[in-house]
């Protein structure tokens, strides 16, 4: 479930700002919400990535059983260490893979190994066109996949693409350059699932790409100017 880092993709904007990169936001256990509707899943999905959602479902236990039994009211109220314990276990064993062993045995090496190579490239790649589309010329292009720690869940990802000059900016990518980034890096229906066993197996949580504008080619350039001149001339109104 792929949510980016745009005005157009996040309902809190208030997280589009940053001194530095990568941004981290699933890993502090920032809320964000996906600009979709909340009958979504990936709306849900992103909010169980918030603690108070994952505690109100592991503590959901005690609610159901104080509706069942009033009468145990008193004793659960008395027990805030058993509380705590559920959220731990929840934490850990229904939502994670504790075991180091476990989690490198969710993929091979040499399946991570053309995971990331392929991740790589693809970066390269879609940080090129942008920065020739966008006709760039400074600083450094970042992009940034950040993945959910939880195992045991579909995996949720933010990407975001970042210009780094004398300050760092999100950029306000629109649908068209979202579609091209998503078929760009998660194109085939198990990169996504594939990449999040390879941070899981690793031990990471977040993966930054960088391209310098200034080593963007004239050819890429050239491409992106002839793309913006025919969609300029498909957008013209049709002489009368």
């Amino acid at each position: 479930m792929i949510v980016f880092l745009t005005r157009g993709g996040i309902l809190n904007p208030s997280l589009l700002s940053t001194k530095t990169v990568p941004r981290r936001v699933l890993s502090l256990g920032v809320l964000v919400l996906p600009r979709a509707a909340p009958w979504r899943a990936v709306f849900w999905r992103a909010v169980l990535e918030h603690p108070l959602a994952r505690y109100s479902v592991a503590l959901s236990p005690f609610v159901i059983a104080l509706l069942v039994w009033p009468e145990l009211a008193f004793p659960i109220a008395e027990a805030p260490l058993l509380m705590f314990l559920t959220i731990w276990l929840f934490e850990r064993y229904v939502l994670s893979v504790s075991d180091p062993k476990k989690r490198r045995a969710l993929i091979s090496e040499d399946e991570a190994g053309r995971v990331l190579d392929g991740l790589r490239v693809a970066a390269e790649g879609v940080l090129s066109r942008l920065g020739a589309a966008r006709e760039l010329g400074a600083g450094t292009l970042h992009l940034v996949i950040e993945q959910s720690n939880y195992a045991r869940v579909p995996p949720l990802t933010l990407v975001s693409v970042l210009h780094e000059t004398d300050r760092v900016r999100f950029l306000d990518l629109d649908r068209a350059e979202r579609a091209t980034l998503e078929h760009a890096l998660f194109g085939a229906p198990e990169t996504e699932r594939a990449l999040h066993r390879a941070n899981l197996a690793e031990g990471v949580q977040i993966r930054r790409f960088a391209l310098e504008p200034a080593t963007i080619s004239a050819h890429a350039r050239l491409a992106a100017l002839a793309a913006k001149s025919s969609a300029t001339a498909a957008a013209a109104p049709a002489p009368a």
